[in-house]
């Protein structure tokens, strides 16, 4: 499993993008000060965006034939004997998918991909949206700059892919649960240890309850750094943005990631309810993972893009928008290999296939939304979650975490750093009102 093979890396963990300058030293060729990071959930590519490719041939998203998609893959006794991909009818979202470690790498198989529909005993993992049922993930991916290769970075759930985010390891995880909430910190710190060493300002703005908790050190050293998502539209209108924030939907704490995070050890659910956490919310989630109505999360982000896109500094950011894994739906595209991040290996459960953080998970969707991103452009570089790492890393000169983030593709692919072909903001198509509002 696993497509290619990976080079030797360059670079080792703790080293600097510019040995010869100190750090925190900017880097003015990124033409960006303020970079907000945003991640979603549970979608791949080719199940949020696949429509893509028959409005723009660069876009490699599902094969079509006369309108119709060719991708497929081969059913079970209760599905026909092949169940081609299919246009989804309506933005609520059913529950027959998993990206457990085991159904990830079932899914991805032999690297034909053609696992999804058997790991769960589904159709269901085939579907796919169309651009009439979320406008504004379209409006957004044709108007900035879209991944046709930003691949999850693992095959495994959200707790470890959001682990490699914020430290460039999942050191060990392998689930999404309460029992990891327990695991030591990263043994490399994270990103924020990096920012707050150099006197980096930062913050974490969430909306219910901050997806940084999935490393709970996080919170017990930088509680100061946490602000709710008011804050975030009000900095954005005053020009006060932070260099680094990272900005969370409202999880929902009825959701399967929420109900895990409620479950977090004392002193660290007591920190988050000073901060503004209710654990006891039921509001509905708008991060997209199933079984929410995507249109939650499409008005969510819808509202956030366009803070940034009216802010006075909109001029000097840059968005990194993007899901943290692809949820068990279907993409066509094999996992390249990959670098592990280090000697950690993954606490594998009973039952569960063999593997390591040798591989990345499937792809998913990725948009770079900045004042000099190519106009509908596409690029084909690899990526995964540590490319935000690898990003911050270079523009502020930050140590490496680990050997993965060392060696990820900075975002840079993504824009011509001498034309703001946005200086004026565009107009991103907003979604129709959520269930209820």
């Amino acid at each position: 499993m696993g497509a290619g093979v990976v080079a030797p890396p360059s670079r080792q963990p703790g080293s600097l993008p510019f040995p010869t300058k100190p750090p925190g030293t900017v880097d003015p060729e990124m033409p960006f000060d303020h970079l907000v990071v945003v991640m979603m959930e549970n979608h791949s590519l080719d199940n949020l965006l696949g429509a893509m490719s028959l409005s723009n041939a660069n876009v490699r998203g599902l094969e079509f034939d006369d309108g119709k998609a060719q991708n497929w893959n081969p059913g079970t006794s209760q599905s026909p004997e092949k169940v081609y991909s299919f246009p989804l009818t309506s933005t609520a979202q059913a529950t027959h998918v998993s990206q457990s470690w085991k159904a990830t790498h079932e899914q991805i198989g032999d690297g034909s991909m053609n696992g999804f529909v058997t790991s769960v005993n589904s159709v269901e993992p085939m579907g796919y949206y169309t651009p009439e049922l979320l406008p504004f993930a379209y409006s957004l991916a044709e108007t900035f700059t879209l991944a046709n290769a930003w691949f999850c970075s693992v095959p495994g759930p959200t707790y470890p892919n959001r682990r490699f985010l914020l430290a460039g390891t999942a050191f060990g995880g392998t689930v999404t649960g309460p029992e990891t909430l327990l695991d030591p910190p990263p043994p490399h710190g994270t990103i924020f240890d990096r920012l707050s060493d150099n006197q980096i300002n930062w913050c974490n703005y969430f909306t219910d309850m901050p997806m940084t908790s999935v490393i709970p050190s996080i919170v017990l050293k930088h509680a100061s750094h946490y602000a709710t998502i008011s804050k975030f539209f009000h900095d954005c209108q005053a020009g006060t943005l932070p260099a680094v924030s990272f900005v969370d939907p409202g999880v929902g704490m009825l959701s399967s990631v929420g109900s895990a995070l409620a479950s977090l050890p004392f002193p660290v659910k007591e920190i988050l309810q000073v901060l503004g956490v209710n654990f006891a919310s039921t509001d509905p989630g708008e991060t997209e993972e199933d079984p929410q109505n995507m249109d939650y999360g499409e008005a969510w982000a819808h509202r956030v893009v366009e803070a940034i896109l009216m802010s006075p500094k909109w001029e000097r950011t840059l968005l990194i928008y993007t899901y943290d894994e692809h949820g068990g739906y279907f993409d066509h595209v094999q996992p390249p290999k990959a670098l592990p991040p280090d000697d950690i290996p993954p606490k594998l459960q009973p039952g569960d296939p063999p593997g390591g953080y040798d591989m990345y998970g499937p792809r998913v969707p990725a948009v770079v939304v900045s004042p000099y991103s190519k106009p509908g452009g596409v690029t084909n570089v690899v990526h995964d979650h540590t490319s935000v790492l690898a990003t911050i890393e270079r523009k502020w000169n930050l140590p490496a975490l680990t050997l993965r983030d060392a060696n990820a593709n900075d975002v840079m692919d993504f824009l011509d750093p001498t034309t703001a072909a946005f200086a004026d903001p565009p107009i991103i198509q907003a979604p129709p009102a959520p269930p209820g509002l």
